[in-house]
């Protein structure tokens, strides 16, 4: 996770740091430092350099990880989903949730959770804050989570407060099952060392903790809110996860997108990193003869100016060219085409391997293609949308259902049932108006579509309240379109009409 993470946040430092083995007390990189050290000194970011702190000033970053984490992230909640629940109250409710940001959440834990293979959101509460509930999110790489059967039972965060070398202040909370599957929060400070989490501390010795004090008992667990299931939901990116499919816990775990793309990312900031050498000594120069140039500003010293126009030769070296003209002009090659299908074919197989289409992350110019030409160039990303839209759904109905059975025990309130709770995402490229205009009516001529269907398809935006609504006001502006004819005052149109025997 530490290397994604440096992918994920393109700090070239940071990318030096990891493949170099210095993020100080890391066990991973102890084992770097022993035996893949040879293997990782083969990376670009990972070669030996003169100076042993930083990368060389010249290497450049291509932030393509960035990249492949935010598309996926938009692509399940730019457009968001729609929630929905059979009693009124609990939809109104859910209304409520989605103005206090809840889609807003969903986005950014989305992001860190494609960087890190997944991601941890809470459901949580302040009275101090809000009268309601709402959704927190915590990265991948601060948790130690706990499955069985696949299923987290519980999981444990930790924060880091307060370090200065020796001493390290933490504050610890840890979500669990009680016997009768009850969901549990405990809280505590510890101060210790690096390694060592060390002697438990009262809530109240730290600014960040001291509210937290208020809220729990005697041992240390949140005596408010208790309601069946955990109030954290793991939602993996992709599954399986290779890289750990031989651990009995990580196994359960997500599928990073920048799993196995590493290298290739590195040989696109190589190429990058070329190039722009290239055109740095691409610079068209001047060599002068030395009794040419004015003397008056010269001066003695080793430091070479790649930025300097002029160059006078340099006895030995130069001396021949000297003899013959006393201007010479110098300019090298720029191999341009050379680094650029390079670093296209580069960033292809990335994408590829990421499960994702080139037209995805391509400004295209063309404006008059039809949703199914979009849908074609996007097969893939469709494809991987699709299979993170489905482990998206389970975890986020599990979310809303905690969410309103917290509203029920903390704020007391009424009627909040979550049953029937839905959670449809929305096609990734909708059809044009005049397309899904032409597909509605030709289901509802057919008599194979009723009219909520239809007003849901042309408005998949609108609650049941505007759904409604809207079907309210086409049954008394067309009472004889469909077979869901209706007069004011009550009576069918069908049962007027005689029937024959």
């Amino acid at each position: 996770m530490d290397e994604w993470e440096a992918w994920w946040l393109g700090e070239p430092d940071k990318l030096w740091q990891v493949y170099h083995g210095q993020q100080t007390g890391s066990a991973r990189n102890y084992q770097r430092r022993t035996g893949l050290r040879g293997f990782l000194s083969r990376f670009f970011w990972g070669r030996t350099l003169t100076d042993q702190h930083h990368p060389s000033r010249n290497d450049l970053h291509v932030p393509i990880a960035s990249d492949l984490c935010a598309t996926s992230a938009d692509l399940l909640y730019a457009n968001p989903p729609s929630i929905t629940a059979s009693s009124e109250a609990a939809t109104a409710r859910i209304e409520r949730y989605i103005d206090d940001g809840l889609f807003e959440q969903l986005l950014t834990g989305a992001e860190t959770g494609a960087a890190f293979g997944g991601r941890y959101h809470r459901v949580t509460w302040d009275r101090t804050i809000a009268d309601r509930p709402f959704l927190t999110t915590v990265d991948a790489d601060s948790a130690l989570p706990e499955f069985r059967w696949g299923h987290l039972v519980a999981v444990t965060f930790w924060t880091v407060l307060e370090s200065d070398g020796s001493r390290v202040l933490r504050h610890l909370e840890r979500h669990e099952l009680n016997p009768a599957g009850m969901g549990l929060t405990f809280h505590g400070l510890y101060e210790g060392t690096y390694d060592n989490l060390g002697m438990l501390r009262p809530l109240a010795e730290h600014p960040v903790t001291a509210p937290l004090a208020e809220v729990v008992g005697m041992d240390g667990y949140v005596t408010d809110g208790i309601t069946p299931g955990l109030a954290v939901q793991y939602v993996p990116n992709l599954t399986p996860v290779r890289r750990w499919r031989d651990h009995h816990q990580a196994r359960n775990l997500g599928r990073s997108d920048l799993d196995g793309v590493e290298g290739l990312m590195d040989a696109l900031d190589e190429v990058y990193s070329a190039w722009m050498r290239d055109v740095r000594l691409g610079k068209a120069r001047i060599f002068a003869d030395r009794d040419m140039l004015d003397q008056s500003f010269g001066s003695a010293g080793g430091a070479f100016n790649l930025d300097q126009e002029v160059f006078t030769p340099l006895e030995g070296l130069a001396g021949s060219m000297a003899d013959t003209v006393p201007i010479h002009a110098q300019q090298f090659t720029i191999r341009w085409q050379e680094h650029q299908q390079t670093a296209i074919e580069l960033t292809r197989r990335i994408l590829r391997a990421a499960r994702y289409s080139a037209a995805s992350f391509e400004d295209t110019p063309d404006t008059d293609i039809t949703a199914t030409e979009v849908i074609a160039r996007q097969s893939q990303t469709n494809t991987t949308r699709n299979r993170k839209a489905r482990l998206e759904k389970p975890a986020l109905q599990a979310l809303i259902v905690k969410m309103l059975a917290t509203d029920q025990a903390v704020y007391n309130t009424p009627s909040l049932d979550p049953t029937d709770l839905a959670v449809t995402f929305p096609r990734l490229v909708e059809e044009s108006a005049s397309a899904l205009t032409q597909t509605i009516s030709t289901l509802r001529s057919a008599e194979l579509m009723s009219i909520e269907t239809g007003v849901r398809m042309a408005h998949p935006d609108w609650d049941q309240t505007q759904v409604d609504a809207e079907v309210e006001l086409i049954k008394k502006s067309q009472p004889l379109a469909s077979p869901d004819a209706w007069r004011p005052d009550g009576e069918d149109v069908t049962d007027s009409e005689p029937q024959s025997e």
